[in-house]
């Protein structure tokens, strides 16, 4: 697959990346996807043991076939230092690697990661998705900011997750009586329709299909 060109350089120190985040945040994009959702691509990551490299994994999930059509992995060196906030610097780079090796041109991408729901409104899932120009999801596993009521026990059902007076996400339960999920948008997407991808990406399991199996992925080859 095809990415855009690069919009900034990687080699940055964390004061600069958080002024990067700043200028990136209003270009988020908040708008109804453009078509139906057939391919959606989850990725996620995982670290050497040694910590110096980092691996993504890119699966392409069909939810018209419930089936996976395209797996890719990539390795990249990690050349920037742990800090909360800024994870998707030492992450996505391995991300466009993956990508690039795929056949297929995914509906929308989905991250094991925030989006909107981040300190500056652009985590992993605002940043990549801003990086591919494509419809992207945040789909977390836990809350990185924000305060929220505990959705009802149905399974579908969510509750906003709010900061500073703003709704920033979804607080998700997919699964009855199971522990919810965090969904916000990460680019080109509304919530709406990133709580109604993330659904219908739901089977058997807490998490969605195209994330679980990214984990999986990237987990099975990381060494």
């Amino acid at each position: 697959m095809r990415i855009p060109p690069a919009i900034h350089r990687w080699s940055l120190t964390p004061s600069a990346a958080i002024r990067l985040q700043e200028r990136l945040a209003p270009r988020v994009r908040v708008e109804p996807l453009a078509g139906a959702v057939r391919l959606v691509a989850g990725a996620d990551l995982a670290f050497s043991p040694d910590g110096t490299r980092c691996l993504a994994g890119i699966v392409v999930y069909d939810l018209t076939a419930s089936a996976v059509v395209e797996e890719a992995l990539a390795w990249r060196p990690v050349r920037f230092p742990y800090v909360p906030g800024l994870l998707s610097f030492r992450e996505i780079p391995a991300v466009l690697a993956a990508v690039r090796k795929l056949r297929i041109v995914p509906d929308a991408f989905m991250f094991d990661g925030q989006g909107y729901a981040h300190p500056r409104r652009v985590g992993l899932a605002s940043h990549a998705g801003l990086l591919l120009g494509r419809p992207a999801i945040g789909a977390a596993k836990s809350r990185l900011i924000g305060t929220h009521a505990e959705p009802p026990p149905d399974a579908g059902t969510h509750a906003p997750l709010e900061h500073r007076g703003e709704v920033i996400g979804a607080v998700l339960r997919t699964r009855v009586n199971v522990r919810p999920i965090y969904v916000s948008v990460g680019h080109l997407v509304t919530l709406e329709d990133a709580i109604a991808v993330t659904m219908a990406c739901v089977t058997r399991y807490r998490l969605p299909e195209p994330t679980r199996l990214a984990h999986q992925l990237v987990t099975r080859n990381r060494g």
